[in-house]
């Protein structure tokens, strides 16, 4: 019988005849396989007899070759593994040339494993990484699934621009040599495909809103595009977006459901990727130490996990956060970055993780936040000056979710829009919402690969998705 790795560790199967496949980590002594085959984070040690072993076929066990072994599993007598493989048959399924192969058995940095990325989840820390992306990702589909959600497919291709930034990737047919131009002189995009300008999506929102008027309670998970010029270790061009969009939920409800499904999704790679998450906090550990000790992290990577999962989310309005921003020593001493000084700044990733880290010691749930820096789509509060938005933010990464009560008043939202200069015809659907049976609605928003950086300690973003796109970077 076939067994996965995974399988062997785990199972009490000793003494029986196996196979499995999986490729060579390291080979040494002309006797003792490292074999895996991505189950898990562990290997296992398959024993060769390599007295009675054809020498050309031993040459050809090499770091990165995929095998098929057969033989029996017994306990091991050597020191860090239970059991071990007795092989009786071994067959070289796929060779690889010791001397081109990238992945040998040795530290390499994370900037050579990019340059490498087809191969880097033959290493532990990226095909830990990957694993808990898979079941981080299962983990958003049964929340939902179990919740009473529908899973709503939105489009890539898009003729709105659901943030109002304008940093959208184009989507054309058209001859960009010689394209078909209007009588001013401008690109013809009535005689495009679609015959229209259109982009890829930024966001699957505002779709979302019109199939929760419908269908209650929906969401999406999908890839979203900004063709943002930023090339820092915060952002991709190319990113899956999570989009939940309740009916008849109001701003408080909103932060109940993105509070219980964060606990949630955690709580499910704490009880399932135990080994993964261990490896990682001891390689984020060692990371540490390298550093100098007022930049080292105070918490170990399963405790900031814990720390979420564990507390109860403080909710701050946007003005008393403020308040505690401007008064508190990092700011009175001018150690922020950037120095808060009035009611409407727009809070930084530094400010975020003072109050969680320093002041609440929770994760915390910031609301009513200025109308001037948030999107139009936010309900307006009585003041006319805040609107009913809402963030949560983590420990170490400062804002990880975003979202808001959606403004439900035909009026109100035409004003908005008029102010910004959004173009009511682009948007005469999103619309239709607040003139056919509107009703109090909320939604928000979390960016999957920040998602993946919290739960897994990685620094930069391009190491959590499997194939980033960047600025000058479409490889693979």
């Amino acid at each position: 019988m076939t067994y996965s790795v995974s399988q062997l560790l785990t199972q009490d199967i000793t003494l029986q005849p196996l196979e499995i496949k999986g490729w060579v980590r390291t080979f040494r002594a002309n006797r003792f396989i490292a074999l895996n085959d991505g189950s898990t984070i562990n290997n296992i040690q398959c024993v060769v007899d390599f007295e009675n072993t054809d020498e050309a076929l031993l040459k050809r066990i090499t770091t990165g070759a995929s095998v098929h072994i057969k033989g029996n599993l017994v306990e091991s007598q050597g020191k860090g593994q239970t059991v071990e493989i007795q092989v009786t048959s071994i067959e070289i399924l796929g060779d690889s040339d010791p001397d081109e192969y990238p992945i040998q058995p040795k530290k390499h940095t994370f900037e050579f494993l990019r340059e490498n990325a087809h191969l880097r989840t033959r290493t532990n820390t990226f095909s830990a990484v990957m694993r808990l992306r898979s079941s981080l990702s299962f983990a958003v589909h049964k929340y939902f699934n179990e919740n009473g959600f529908y899973y709503m497919h939105t489009p890539i291709v898009t003729g709105s621009d659901a943030e109002g930034a304008g940093e959208m990737f184009k989507v054309s047919a058209l001859d960009a040599k010689n394209p078909p131009l209007t009588e001013a002189g401008d690109i013809d995009y009535s005689q495009d495909f679609f015959g229209k300008e259109t982009n890829l999506t930024v966001s699957g929102q505002l779709e979302a809103e019109t199939y929760a008027m419908s269908l209650g309670k929906v969401y999406t998970f999908g890839p979203t595009f900004r063709a943002e010029n930023s090339n820092t270790s915060r952002h991709l061009a190319e990113f899956w977006m999570i989009e939940p969009e309740v009916a008849f939920m109001d701003l408080a409800g909103n932060m109940d459901l993105a509070e219980d499904f964060m606990k949630s999704v955690l709580s499910y790679v704490l009880e399932h990727n135990r080994e993964d998450l261990e490896f990682l906090e001891k390689r984020l550990l060692d990371e540490e130490k390298t550093k100098p000790q007022a930049e080292r992290s105070e918490m170990s990577l399963i405790d900031k996990i814990k720390f979420v999962v564990d507390n109860n989310f403080k909710r701050v309005s946007y003005t008393e956060a403020i308040d505690i921003l401007r008064n508190c020593k990092p700011n009175k001493k001018k150690k922020f970055n950037y120095i808060i000084e009035e009611w409407g700044a727009d809070l930084q990733s530094e400010h975020e993780r003072f109050l969680v880290e320093k002041h609440f010691k929770c994760p915390v749930i910031l609301f009513d936040y200025p109308a001037d820096i948030k999107a139009f789509y936010m309900r307006l509060n009585e003041d006319g000056k805040t609107v009913r938005a809402m963030d949560i933010l983590f420990p170490g990464i400062g804002e990880m979710v975003g979202g808001s009560q959606r403004e439900e008043r035909l009026d109100v939202l035409k004003e908005k829009m008029k102010a910004l200069d959004i173009d009511e015809k682009e948007l005469w659907w999103y619309l239709d919402l607040r003139k056919y049976g509107t009703a109090v609605h909320s939604g928000f928003g979390l960016g999957f690969e920040r998602l993946v950086m919290f739960a897994t300690g990685m620094g930069n973003i391009k190491d959590v998705i499997p194939y980033p796109r960047t600025p000058q970077n479409a490889e693979f």
